[in-house]
């Protein structure tokens, strides 16, 4: 085999995929960028690029979804105001629940939505456009290292964002309610 039908078996190979089946390369791509310094630095960008699809799609496109990660909308109370207040986020699937961590892009201060979510433990989150009621707890303790190793599998960039940050990033646990 040569020339372009030679490249694609190659690839296909490379990304794990059977001859005959493209497995998607994107979120292979997107751990390994995700362990990069830079990348934290276009947080802002990646934050905008991502509010315009979900707004532009109605919440069935996400940048974090277009890189074949999981990502959901998560709507919380706002601690203060009492309004709802929405972030887009990468999540980790965990039995019939999701796991979501503060990572805050590195950044030494918690997200705002983890404030909210320990003042008010119900929120919904959307995937996909539909919504779903959960109930968030925090997870500590022995069950907070055997998560974070998990989380480490699933998001290799998880530790640089920790060490950037210097403290330790808030898990918590979203069941559905």
């Amino acid at each position: 085999m040569t020339g372009a039908a030679a490249r694609v078996d190659r690839w296909r190979v490379r990304v794990g995929g059977p001859i005959g089946v493209v497995k998607n390369p994107l979120p292979l791509l997107a751990r390994r960028l995700g362990t990069r310094p830079w990348l934290m630095r276009l947080a802002k960008v990646i934050i905008w690029a991502d509010k315009r699809l979900h707004r532009w799609f109605g919440g069935r496109v996400t940048l974090v979804g277009i890189a074949g990660l999981p990502s959901l909308r998560l709507t919380t109370l706002g601690r203060k105001s009492g309004l709802p207040r929405s972030t887009n986020l990468l999540y980790f699937p965990h039995e019939d629940g999701f796991v979501l961590v503060g990572s805050n892009w590195g950044r030494p201060r918690d997200p705002g939505w983890t404030f909210n979510l320990r003042e008010h433990a119900e929120a919904t989150v959307a995937i996909r456009g539909k919504e779903i009621p959960v109930t968030a707890q925090p997870v500590k303790g022995e069950d907070y290292d055997r998560m974070w190793q998990r989380l480490l599998d699933f998001w290799p960039g998880y530790e640089m964002e920790r060490l950037a940050a210097g403290r330790e990033l808030p898990i918590f646990l979203l069941t559905r309610r």
